[in-house]
């Protein structure tokens, strides 16, 4: 039997899945490493730590399977918007810059200036950058550590990264370059006109290939490390958000799906780029060709929850009986999840979050079902944004951790007045949909579009309309503080 290896290296951790041609999950695995803030504002990861658990996942995976020349190729989805900087060997010039990172906000509100102005930017590229995004944050590292941007030879991504320590070759996919701003979107080549209006470096920009392309094969050192045959085929792979939508099965026009993970987005697949400048959602290539993704992420979400568990004392498992004893709209508690800044559907990356109306009446059943509702409805206004760009979305399926909770689930139906279809396996959707497209890229199945029927649906939770009007007046709150909570936040932002 040929089985496929995807890794889907998330903020956190890796998953990794052995699949089969029809998507059947054989095996899975999971390794964790950390996150590094050096500065407030700043978040990095060592691509090291990144390797070592692709090595060890893969180990594991490979142990319980006869033959390891039955992997019929090695594909990864990373990181969306991480930023790799690899010297001409491949070894990288300092640690990742995490898609988390804020710190570029002067190089982004250089670059608005540069074009005239964010209506300027948003006519010409389709959008404006703010901190936490690639042109940005290359222009902190030229600005701030020129002999690192002397030394490095291609800035990647992630993705990019684990293939040039798998393969020894240097590229960047298209979903990855899409990310830039800077890439042509009808032609899936860089606009180099752009880029010399931008001052983005083309020169440092390694070889741009399509998400489906047989790079390499794995070499005699990572094959050792690995525990694979030499010469085992790795395929491009691609950003983890493009890779999520092969997993959810939601690679048609106009098909949707959400993510409840650390972050959360919202996904649409498209048969032309179309993008939301002020909502924050922006278009890039899909994994399939021609396609693209209209992305709407929001940065915190599962993270949301994570913190509010530490400061309660409880597991995030515990959570849901919890927030189950507070009724629809936590009786009068609102919760806004912009804990790290935000992407979409409010793009800021001063923007800071917190409990609205919380008085001495609320408990902890309180907090938690208003935490759940917050990330929902920040959803919301990203699906609503969606919508006044013609994908009305009917129903999205749901995937990453976040996924597993029916009560999360059940208030994400009702807050978006959508039917949400949770996959058979919701946590490993961004892994089996790299394996998916790896065994595209070797011929075993003939289109990205057609790997969509290789993905179930295990639960369907329908929106109550008795919550209408709870969560109708709770979204009008939520849109009403974002200007009044990003104008506090910088006011209260410690000096850097």
């Amino acid at each position: 039997m040929r089985l496929f290896l995807g890794h889907d290296l998330g903020t956190s951790g890796l998953k990794s899945v052995l699949i089969d041609v029809d998507g059947r999950v054989i095996a899975s695995a999971h390794a964790s490493y950390p996150l590094a803030r050096p500065r407030p504002g700043f978040v990095e990861q060592s691509p090291d730590d990144w390797w070592s658990a692709v090595c060890t996942t893969t180990q594991e995976l490979v142990a319980k399977i006869e033959d390891a020349s039955s992997i019929g190729a090695i594909t990864f989805a990373g990181q969306m918007l991480s930023l790799v900087a690899l010297d001409a060997h491949g070894v990288p010039t300092r640690p990742a810059v995490s898609w988390l990172d804020g710190r570029a906000d002067e190089q982004a509100a250089r670059f608005v200036r540069r074009f005239g102005g964010e209506r300027m930017l948003h006519l010409i590229a389709g959008g404006s950058p703010t901190g936490k995004d690639i042109v940005a944050k290359i222009a902190w590292l030229e600005q701030h550590e020129p002999e690192v941007y002397r030394r490095t030879a291609a800035f990647t991504d992630a993705t990019g990264a684990l293939v040039a320590r798998a393969t020894g070759s240097l590229v960047i996919d298209v979903t990855a370059a899409g990310c830039t701003g800077m890439l042509d979107a009808g032609s899936r080549t860089w606009s180099r006109a752009l880029a010399l209006l931008a001052g983005f470096p083309l020169a440092k920009m390694p070889r741009l290939v399509s998400c489906t392309e047989v790079v390499g094969g794995v070499t005699e050192g990572a094959a050792r490390a690995l525990g694979v045959r030499p010469g085992t085929p790795v395929v491009m792979g691609m950003a983890d958000i493009p890779a999520a939508a092969v997993g959810a099965g939601t690679t048609g026009p106009g098909e949707a799906h959400v993510y409840l993970g650390t972050s959360s987005w919202i996904g649409v697949s498209r048969s032309s780029p179309k993008n939301v400048p002020r909502a924050g959602i922006a278009s890039v290539p899909a994994a399939n060709d021609p396609g693209y993704l209209m992305i709407g992420e929001s940065e915190t979400a599962g993270a949301c929850r994570e913190w509010l568990a530490s400061r309660l004392g409880l597991t995030s498992e515990e959570l849901d009986p919890l927030g189950a004893e507070s009724p629809p709209g936590a009786n009068g508690l609102l919760f806004l999840p912009w804990l790290y800044g935000e992407r979409s559907p409010f793009p800021d990356a001063q923007l800071r979050g917190g409990f609205v109306g919380l008085s001495l009446d609320h408990d902890r059943s309180d907090m938690v079902r208003a935490v759940y509702e917050g990330t929902a409805l920040n959803l919301r206004a990203i699906l609503d944004a969606c919508a006044s760009a013609g994908e009305p979305c009917a129903s999205l399926r749901a995937i990453g951790g976040g996924a597993r909770s029916d009560l999360w689930m059940q208030i994400l139906a009702d807050a978006s007045s959508r039917t949400i279809e949770r996959v058979a396996h919701p946590t490993l959707a961004g892994a089996i949909g790299a394996g998916l497209v790896g065994a595209v890229g070797v011929g075993a199945i003939g289109s990205v579009r057609a790997t969509s029927s290789r993905i179930a649906v295990e639960r369907r939770f329908l929106p109550d309309a008795s919550t209408t009007s709870v969560y109708a007046r709770a979204r009008e709150a939520m849109i009403e503080l974002a200007p009044a909570l990003s104008r506090a936040a910088r006011k209260l932002a410690p000096r850097r």
